[in-house]
C-alpha cells in the first residue's frame, strides 16, 4: 500500500459557506471554530459562512481558510485518518504545519491573522499577478529576466500552468512576450497584490517577528515546504522557511513530483475547492486523489483510503 499525504489549499479556494457543514456536525470542528475567534477577535463563523465582503480581503480570507481547514483536518484526525507526509499551497503551509505537529492550531491561527495583516499593509500600488498556460517553465523564467521592471514567477502549479507575478506594467510584457513566444493563455488574475514577489520581502520580516515568539517542534511527520520542495525534518528551519514563503516562488509542482517520488500514492485535499486536487491529476493522473470540502466528503474518503 502506498503512502497518504494531506495538502491544503491556498488563498483563491474560499467561498461563503465553506466549513458550515462541519461546524453543525462536529464538536471538534465547532471548537475550532470558536477558538479561533476567540484568538483572533473576530466573528470567522459569520465570516466564512455568510455572504460577505471580508471573505475576499486578504488580512480575512487567511484565517479564514486556515480555520475551515484545521476543522476538516480534526474530524479526520478523529475518525483514524492519518497522512505520511502534508504540504499545503501558500497560505496552506499553515495547514501542513499543524497536520505535522510542528506549530499547535493556537499559535498557526494567530500568526496567520498577522500574515494576512502584514501581506495587505505591504500591498503596493501597481501590482499584479497572471497565470501563463501552455508553456515551459524554462521559457517563463528566461522571459521574466529579460523583461524591464521586475516580474518573477510565483507558482510552479502543475505542468502548463505557471503564474508570474510583480509590477503590473512588468508582469503585462511580460505576458505578451510570452503569448508570442507560444503560451496559450495569459489570464490576469484578480488578487489585491503581487503575492508570492519581492515587492511582499517587508511582511515576510514582520511575520519572523510574530514566528519568533512561537513554540516550534520538530515535525512528528514530515512536511515539504513551498521554498524548497523538500521535506521539514528540523524545527530549526521552519521560522525561515515560513518568513521566506511570502516573497518567493510557490513549488508546488516540484513538492507534489518529491512526494510521489517516495511513494505517495494518495492525496487528500483538505478544505475549499479542488485546486489541489486538479494540479495532482495534471502531475501524474495515476494517482488516488480525494477532497474534503463538504461534510459528505467524509466517508467516500475513508471508503477509498480503504481500497487504495
Amino acid at each position: 500500500m502506498g503512502r497518504t499525504a494531506f495538502i491544503f489549499p491556498g488563498q483563491g479556494a474560499q467561498y461563503p459557506g465553506m466549513g458550515k457543514d462541519f461546524y453543525e456536525n462536529e464538536a471538534v470542528s465547532r471548537e475550532v471554530f470558536d477558538k479561533a475567534g476567540l484568538i483572533t477577535g473576530l466573528d470567522l463563523t459569520r465570516i466564512c459562512f455568510e455572504e460577505n465582503e471580508k471573505l475576499n480581503i486578504t488580512e480575512y480570507t487567511q484565517i479564514a481558510m486556515l480555520a475551515t481547514e484545521i476543522a476538516i483536518l480534526k474530524v479526520l484526525e478523529e475518525r483514524g485518518i492519518r497522512a505520511d507526509v502534508t504540504a499545503g499551497l501558500s497560505l496552506g503551509e499553515y495547514g501542513a504545519v499543524v497536520a505535522a505537529g510542528v506549530m499547535r492550531a493556537e499559535d498557526a491561527f494567530a500568526v496567520v491573522r498577522r500574515r494576512g495583516i502584514y501581506m495587505q499593509e505591504a500591498v503596493p500600488e501597481g501590482g499584479a499577478m497572471s497565470a501563463v498556460l501552455g508553456m515551459e517553465s524554462t521559457v517563463v523564467e528566461e522571459v521574466c529576466s529579460r523583461t524591464p521592471g521586475l516580474v518573477t514567477v510565483a507558482n510552479y502549479n502543475c505542468p502548463g500552468q505557471i503564474v508570474i507575478t510583480g509590477e503590473k506594467d512588468a508582469v503585462d510584457r511580460a505576458g505578451e512576450t510570452l503569448k508570442e513566444r507560444g503560451a496559450k493563455r495569459i489570464i490576469p488574475l484578480n488578487v489585491s497584490g503581487p503575492f508570492h514577489s519581492q515587492m511582499l520581502i517587508s511582511a515576510g520580516e514582520r511575520l519572523l517577528k510574530d514566528l519568533e515568539r512561537v513554540r516550534i517542534q520538530d515535525p512528528k511527520i514530515p512536511y515539504v515546504a513551498n521554498l524548497t520542495a523538500d521535506y521539514v525534518n528540523a524545527k530549526e528551519e521552519v521560522r525561515y522557511l515560513l518568513k521566506q514563503q511570502i516573497s518567493s516562488p510557490v513549488k508546488w509542482q516540484q513538492s507534489v513530483e518529491r512526494m510521489i517520488g517516495d511513494g505517495v500514492t494518495a492525496f487528500v485535499e483538505i478544505g475549499p475547492g479542488k485546486t489541489l486536487s486538479g494540479f495532482v491529476k495534471k502531475i501524474d493522473r495515476k494517482m488516488t486523489v480525494i477532497n474534503v470540502d463538504h461534510y459528505e466528503d467524509l466517508l467516500a474518503c475513508m471508503e477509498v483510503l480503504a481500497n487504495a
